[in-house]
């Protein structure tokens, strides 16, 4: 898809990542790469508890099946557990503000260098995905407790996204680089990695560089789920790196307002795939309720995605449908089964899953996989010692320029679309070297990759109570030859309980890869 001119679109294009201000570094282009075009159209409403109890995650049993003991009678939270979450930041609210709920690894959005906006959704995909994966209300919560699929793990938040959902491809394979080389820093433990993101690749898996980096983090020990994308049947692919066949693609079931799976479909807005490569799962992705951001681009945009008063009178919840809510329900789902069989391998995990499926009835071949996830049958299953998947590794020797699949950000003041074999710093894109070093985990050095500091170089203060990697300022230029320094980042502050500022309109794209249908109905990916 060509990119969007800067200027058709003026406030769009000046408002750089959704949360910076005139001066702002990046703006999106027109569409998305987190999945999340439309939110205005929300289908009824189904309830994270509901899932869960369809889904049997509330079943799931702490005995490990593989020793031959009976059933413990308690039941797995994910405790102990890490899930990596890439995407545009999480928020502190109620649910993610427990200690240790919500570790900030590094910042890589745009949005870094505004101390006000660093590791923060303004956009409110990432902090839906985190209530969906692992939420948890306090103990005393007046009224039913919010509770995610694993509301034991910890979530690692390595935010690329700003507050518009602006980021560039370089950004994202840059937090799957760092999650791998920091998987088992002290305290964090990253099993799993959630990516409710897709690009409209114009390579193949054997050949993208996104690929390639997921698949390092599987070979690494650490089960990578990722939303199919939201272009309904008639889309013949996934999108990159649901694409790479390696990894968990997951797709979106609907599950019309009820618990019982009996009249459960395929997700209308959830990718086909191919006979090649197709979900391999489904997980409920129509209109799920997780936490808000309050005030952020999403929820000022689609307010009606929002529960009733008399539903919620705190106003703490969002409707989001897409494959991307769908993926974070099997992220949740995959943390559990690591805290029972924490010596499971990526590809026995994916084996469980599909094996203990429970079929859509006259669901179509592709489009519905091996059928909806079910984590109790799972939690039941023996493990397949010597299974392991047979197919074409990646050698990330592919174009940048193709993995963004047309989409791109744009330098607010001249207009300029991040293109071509160069990262966000303008610096040049070495496939070949960037592969050999993302093999060996070397691709970071410090807070430095592929030859700019990016970030800190390990973990400082707590900020907000919560453990956090520390920034760095940017120095240098961006791809478009401006120079980072000096440029007026919004003003935009968080109060403690919602953004303060209007500052996220005009979010304009040139793409979809953020995986969610709709905020309202529609599908997010």
């Amino acid at each position: 898809m060509q990119a969007t001119p800067f200027g058709a679109a003026t406030l769009a294009a000046v408002l750089t990542a959704g949360l910076l201000a005139v001066a702002a570094p990046a703006s999106a282009a027109v569409g998305t790469s987190w999945l999340s075009d439309t939110w205005a159209n929300q289908t009824g409403t189904t309830n994270l508890g509901g899932v869960i109890k369809g889904a049997g995650a509330d079943k799931a049993d702490k005995d490990n099946p593989d020793d031959g003991n009976k059933k413990t009678g308690v039941a797995l939270t994910g405790a102990g557990i890490g899930v990596a979450l890439i995407d545009s930041g999480v928020s502190p609210v109620t649910g993610l503000s427990g200690a240790g709920k919500v570790i900030n690894g590094p910042d890589l959005s745009f949005d870094s260098q505004a101390t006000n906006l660093r590791y923060l959704d303004g956009y409110g995909h990432g902090t839906h995905m985190a209530g969906i994966i692992a939420g948890q209300d306090p103990m005393g919560t007046l009224g039913t407790r919010f509770s995610g699929v694993a509301p034991g793990a910890s979530i690692i938040n390595v935010k690329v996204a700003s507050g518009d959902g602006a980021s560039d491809v370089s950004q994202v394979i840059a937090g799957i680089d760092w999650v791998v080389a920091h998987r088992d820093d002290k305290g964090l433990n990253i099993r799993v990695l959630n990516l409710s993101y897709g690009t409209e690749s114009t390579q193949s898996s054997a050949l993208d560089p996104l690929a390639y980096a997921v698949e390092k983090a599987w070979d690494a020990g650490i089960v990578v789920v990722v939303a199919a994308g939201n272009d309904g049947f008639a889309a013949n692919n996934l999108t990159m790196p649901a694409a790479d066949p390696d990894v968990i693609a997951v797709g979106a079931a609907d599950p019309k307002g009820t618990v019982d799976r009996a009249d459960d479909v395929v997700a209308d807005f959830s990718n086909r795939g191919n006979a090649a490569r197709h979900p391999d799962l489904l997980a409920a992705g129509r209109s799920v309720v997780s936490l808000r951001s309050p005030g952020s681009y999403i929820d000022r945009t689609y307010p009606t995605a929002r529960l009733t008063l008399t539903s919620d009178p705190a106003q703490r919840f969002a409707r989001g449908s897409g494959t991307s809510q769908a993926a974070a329900v099997v992220s949740g789902s995959v943390a559990l089964l690591l805290q029972q069989r924490p010596d499971l391998k990526p590809d026995q995990v994916k084996k469980l899953l599909m094996a203990t499926a429970d079929p859509i009835v006259n669901g179509d071949a592709y489009a519905a996989g091996a059928g909806q996830i079910n984590v109790a049958r799972a939690a039941r299953a023996k493990t397949n010692n010597g299974y392991q998947q047979v197919n074409v590794a990646a050698t990330g020797l592919g174009l940048l320029e193709a993995a963004r699949g047309g989409t791109y950000v744009y330098d607010s003041v001249n207009g300029s679309a991040l293109t071509g074999e160069v990262d966000i710093f303008g610096k040049v894109w070495n496939a070949p070297a960037w592969a050999a070093a993302s093999a060996k985990q070397k691709s970071w050095n410090g807070g430095t990759w592929n030859g700019s500091a990016w970030t800190g170089s390990a973990f400082g203060t707590l900020v907000g109570g919560a453990k956090t990697w520390t920034p760095v300022v940017w120095s240098g230029r961006s791809w478009s030859g401006a120079t980072w320094a000096g440029r007026s980042w919004s003003n935009a502050t968080w109060s403690g309980r919602s953004w303060s500022s209007q500052t996220w309109t005009g979010r304009s794209w040139s793409g979809r890869s953020w995986s969610a249908a709709g905020w309202s109905g529609e599908p997010w990916q």
